[in-house]
């Protein structure tokens, strides 16, 4: 993997952060190295109950440095493992197809 200079890096994973930030104030992040492709991997973690809305805040950016700036950075948009299980968990709606038996 090649090293990219890490105050390139850092400033835009600042960067990314603070627009997710700026409309979800309660994302949390971690970073992590990953080779698929090579590059750093910027979690975001957002209770939210559609994270292509995270996305939509920061697909310009992220298109800009990735293609315009060479900067191997890489979000991931994720939700809260508890409102995952919440959902999971939640009564389905009556009116849900039953399962056809075999034949």
């Amino acid at each position: 993997m090649s090293a990219e200079p890490v105050s390139r890096i850092d400033a835009a994973i600042a960067e990314i952060e603070a627009l997710i930030l700026s409309h979800f104030p309660e994302a949390t992040f971690d970073v992590a190295l990953g080779d698929d492709p090579e590059g750093t991997y910027l979690t975001a973690t957002v209770d939210i109950e559609d994270t292509d809305e995270v996305i939509d805040v920061i697909v310009e950016r992220m298109l800009e440095m990735q293609v315009d700036e060479g900067i191997p950075l890489y979000p991931i948009i994720v939700r809260p493992i508890e409102r995952v299980l919440a959902e999971i968990r939640a009564p389905q709606p009556s009116w849900t197809r039953p399962l056809l038996p075999m034949r």
